[in-house]
């Protein structure tokens, strides 16, 4: 019978015997109930019998009857029946919510014993999903008792804190929960913190642990529960001042300090000894990590109360933690939450140096919702100071302890060692020996003898590259701002500084004088007089003689620009464009290689979703921002008709531009009119080069592919018109090309530079560096090699395209010298 089972059960030779036994006795009618509503199929005068659904039916009303009907000591003797009668686990028996339900909210006078019977049953069980319903019901009862009550079920709610904080339960689920656990046994002892609420083994809370050992107080647990109560990356005005308040209150700032610097340096955990997969993992396989999940918000807190209460002591350690929880190679699982929660923390510390740590994190994190977090810590840091969000990020520009020439210097051992900014791309070690000799390789005597201040410098220089990369990217998008600087400002923070002044001071710009007049000064050159404001210089503004003067000039006096300038292509907006109105066809209808775009995408800096069979990946839309981020282009692609279903498609069809405009925090598409001549033009240079470099017709190798659909396309856009970017390249080489050993045999014809050899004459097409054979245009297929071309050629600007066309120039005009079989076979066919 179930009322024996119970009874048996019930009996734990505890002093909550007699409770259950009471309870059972007083409600033996709901038990007789619940036993007929179980009742088994059995057999009766041959038959198979079991109650019917009108039977089940009637039971269920006369249960909800009875308990309907129930006063206060008869309902709580109802409601421990129903519960012991119940399982809370998915082992697949009966549960009696709606039961006790209808029951409980009317029942009073709960003790302290009814209510330990209560969390007793539901702790048996693993606290998961199933039991967190019931255990709602035992702390909705557990709440009704005074302060008296609350101390004597003390044990039982902290048996339900631990095992709640070990279950499975949801994170929505059991947040709630928790949080009630926490303040009934902060009713019952003030200086009580409940089990598990600081981890009991993870190194970075050990000082938390430590205080809590050997000095309890009632301020340092209200001080820990305050920490974990931070569920979000960014805590509310009145979380950081209580925080403050309570930390002072605990002396609890030395503390939080330790934490964080343990978060930052310390052995992480590691899955072979604790994590969710301890079980399958086998000790074969395991993986490192900070925070287990459960103690992420007690993490996060810890955090926050460093960033508010340790000043400039804590940027170090916030920097260093931000980049091991959600930088590449760290030593641990990533941690969004934690790290976004230190990149916010970081933003609200208020000391400068918490400008030059975010503008690392931003060069090195490549995590897109971190990066997110890390432009809106910007913005933050920069309300803080008075300045724009644009001043914030010119001003926390780290200079890495360069002077004002981009150089350093060390003296180890009787060496000198001195790391020098060459250009725009280069940062280089130069080891100077005792007897004045020098190499760019480390010398026996510093290996062995300055390891440990080797290894830092080297790892200075990787910093001032990443810094030097990041700088190139940010001042090369001004170009589509039409940013204006006060002189001093613009010569404090972009001339003399040491990284950045490197690649401003190889770029024209334009100073206004006293009565408004722009003037554009040369590379490397002082402005005249005593200017007052300062831009950047782009053709987009300049005349056609201006364009050309400039371009002549960088050539002849050699001066390389650290991105295009005076080379820099323009795209104004066409007859054809103005008809269309909202969108652009200009660089429509071409056949690219898909992943080589995806990639080039991400390396510009545009965001795309990933074509493929899946929903949202049969249109691509690639998207970029210009103007201070208050403009964005659009880039419409799609798979193209060669797509075979497969994971990724091996081709993709472009179509449209378009443009919005930022208005709040939404977009709003704008007629191409309306868009400023420098994003415009920008924009289109990238989507330009896209095309260029991604297009199949930039692909030597296939002609090798026999008939082939897109064999028209190949061959049209191949050879075809010269696009913007072309003409550029054509505009170099007719300062160029006089200048080389081989100008006697070369010249340039419209889309081609002719190369005269002397087994053929040759036609290179600008545009996509491919070859053509006088007399009778055949194709000349000629891979390019992975290294670079001829260095010993100065050009004003990086370019691959024109740095391939000049080498294939001097391949040809000696190709008696050639000894590649494959060429000499495609040359010789036509002779």
């Amino acid at each position: 019978m179930l009322y024996d089972s119970l009874v048996a059960e019930s009996r734990r030779n505890d002093p909550l015997d007699d409770v259950r036994s009471a309870a059972l006795d007083r409600a033996r009618w709901l038990v007789d109930l619940l036993e007929r509503q179980r009742a088994e199929p059995r057999w009766s005068m041959g038959s198979r019998h079991r109650p019917s659904e009108a039977e089940e039916a009637a039971i269920q009303a006369r249960i909800d009857g009875r308990l309907a009907a129930c006063a206060d000591e008869e309902g709580r003797a109802a409601v421990l029946c129903l519960m012991l009668a119940s399982r809370f686990d998915s082992a697949g028996s009966r549960r009696y919510d709606s039961e006790i339900g209808t029951v409980f909210p009317r029942v009073r006078g709960w003790t302290p014993d009814e209510v330990a019977v209560m969390l007793l049953r539901v702790t048996e069980f693993d606290m998961g999903y199933w039991s967190a319903g019931p255990l709602g019901t035992a702390l909705d009862a557990a709440e009704r008792l005074g302060a008296d009550g609350c101390r004597a079920v003390a044990p039982w709610l902290r048996r339900a804190h631990a095992k709640l904080m070990s279950g499975d339960a949801s994170t929505h689920v059991r947040g709630p929960l928790v949080k009630r656990l926490r303040a009934l046994l902060t009713r019952a002892d003030a200086a009580h913190i409940p089990e598990g609420l600081i981890p009991p083994y993870a190194p970075w809370a050990a000082p938390l642990r430590d205080r809590a050992n050997t000095l309890p107080a009632p301020e340092l647990a209200d001080f820990v529960r305050h920490l974990a109560a931070l569920s979000g990356p960014r805590p509310t005005q009145r979380w950081r001042r209580t925080c403050l308040e309570r930390a002072d209150a605990a002396t609890a700032r030395n503390l939080v300090a330790d934490a964080l610097r343990a978060l930052a340096e310390d052995d992480p955990l590691c899955s072979r000894r604790s994590g969710a997969h301890t079980g399958w993992l086998n000790g074969r396989h395991h993986y490192h990590y900070l925070v287990q999940q459960s103690d992420g918000d007690l993490a996060r807190g810890v955090v926050w109360a460093a960033a508010l209460t340790g000043g400039q002591a804590t940027v170090r350690h916030l920097g260093a933690l931000a980049l091991r929880a959600g930088g590449p190679g760290s030593d641990v699982i990533e941690d969004l939450k934690l790290a976004g929660a230190t990149i916010n923390a970081l933003a609200e510390t208020g000391d400068p140096a918490s400008l030059e740590t975010l503008w690392r994190l931003r060069s090195r994190i490549r995590h897109r919702a971190l990066r997110k977090q890390l432009d809106t810590a910007l913005v933050t840091a920069a309300g803080k100071q008075g300045i724009t969000a644009e001043q914030l990020v010119e001003r926390s520009v780290p200079d890495h302890g360069l002077a004002a020439d981009g150089s350093l210097e060390r003296e180890l051992g009787g060496h000198r060692v001195r790391m020098t900014i060459e250009d725009a791309a280069t940062v280089r070690l130069t080891f100077t020996r005792p007897d004045g000799g020098t190499s760019r390789t480390a010398p026996a005597a510093v290996k062995d003898g300055f390891p440990d201040e080797l290894r830092e410098l080297k790892a200075l220089a990787k910093e001032v590259r990443g810094t030097l990369s990041g700088e190139r990217a940010r001042v090369e998008a001004l170009m589509s701002t039409g940013r204006e600087w006060p002189y001093d400002e613009w010569r404090r923070h972009y001339r003399d500084h040491p990284v950045t002044g490197t690649l401003v001071r190889g770029l024209i710009w334009e100073f206004q004088d006293t009565v408004g007049q722009w003037h554009a000064v040369a590379p490397m050159a002082e402005p005249p007089g005593e200017p007052e404001r300062v831009r950047l210089w782009h053709p987009i503004r300049a005349s056609a003689d201006d364009i050309r003067s400039w371009r002549e000039r960088l050539v002849a006096e050699r001066l390389r620009q650290p991105f295009k300038q005076a080379f820099r292509e323009i795209y104004l907006l066409t007859p054809a464009e103005e008809e269309t109105g909202v969108y652009s066809n200009r660089f429509a209808a071409h056949i690219v290689h898909y992943r080589q775009l995806y990639a080039l995408f991400k390396e510009r800096g545009w965001q795309s979703n990933f074509l493929g069979p899946y929903d949202g990946g049969y249109d691509g839309h690639a998207r970029a921002e210009f103007g201070d981020g208050e403009w964005r282009a659009c880039f419409h692609h799609e798979p193209a008709a060669d797509d075979d279903g497969s994971y990724a498609p091996e081709h993709a069809a472009t179509d449209q531009v378009r443009f919005e405009r930022r208005n709040g925090r939404r977009w709003q598409e704008v007629p191409l009119a309306e868009v400023p001549p420098p994003v415009f033009s920008e924009a289109m240079r990238d989507v330009d080069l896209f095309v260029g470099v991604t297009s199949i017709a930039a692909d030597p190798d296939w002609t090798d592919r026999g008939e082939d659909r897109y064999a028209g396309y190949w061959r049209t856009a191949t050879f075809g018109a010269l696009t913007a970017n072309a003409e550029v390249r054509r505009a170099a080489l007719e300062r160029i090309v006089p200048r080389l050993k081989i100008a006697d045999r070369c010249t340039l014809d419209g889309r081609f530079l002719i190369v005269r050899g002397d087994l053929r004459t040759y036609k290179i097409h600008l545009g996509s560096s491919n070859i053509l054979m006088e007399p009778d245009d055949a194709y000349l297929c000629i891979v390019p090699s992975r290294g670079k071309a001829d260095a010993k050629v100065f050009l004003p600007f990086e370019d691959d395209r024109l740095s391939l066309i000049l080498s294939k120039a001097f391949l040809l005009a000696a190709d008696t010298k050639i000894t590649d079989m494959t060429i000499l076979r495609q040359i010789k066919r036509g002779t």
